[in-house]
């Protein structure tokens, strides 16, 4: 696997996010190890200090998978915030866990359930709360 990009995650999410993978019972989600590496290497910034281009939660963000070639624009949420809609990615998908702290321009290699690995290349972050004001959301 390439050298994986520097992350950068807020205080707020890494707090939310360390909660949440602490609720879930061993093998609720196949990507939890991987996720909980992620946020392990992080650095941690208050959310006042995220840089403009990086992926946070809420952050609405146009990707490429690169072995498809397919663009996808999806907002990354939390669990509970997923309704079905189609424009949202939760955290636990395994694209969604690959997203997290990325800045534009980064590339990453994350596992795919089943076995194998997907390349995703972020292209823009359209909408990010930090960079709109929302500090504390």
């Amino acid at each position: 696997m390439n050298t994986k990009p520097q992350i950068i995650i807020s205080s707020l999410d890494a707090d939310r996010l360390d909660a949440l993978l602490e609720s879930l019972p061993n093998g609720a989600f196949p990507g939890k190890a991987e996720l909980e590496s992620e946020l392990a290497r992080a650095d941690i910034v208050e959310p006042s200090e995220i840089p403009p281009t990086v992926i946070t939660m809420n952050s609405t963000v146009k990707f490429r998978v690169e072995s498809s070639g397919e663009d996808f624009t999806l907002t990354l949420v939390y669990p509970k915030d997923m309704d079905g809609s189609s424009d949202k990615i939760s955290i636990l998908a395994p694209v969604g866990s690959a997203l997290i702290g990325l800045s534009v321009g980064n590339t990453i290699e994350w596992p795919k359930p089943g076995g194998g690995v997907i390349q995703v290349r972020v292209e823009e972050v359209i909408y990010q709360p930090e960079r709109a004001g929302e500090l504390h959301r």
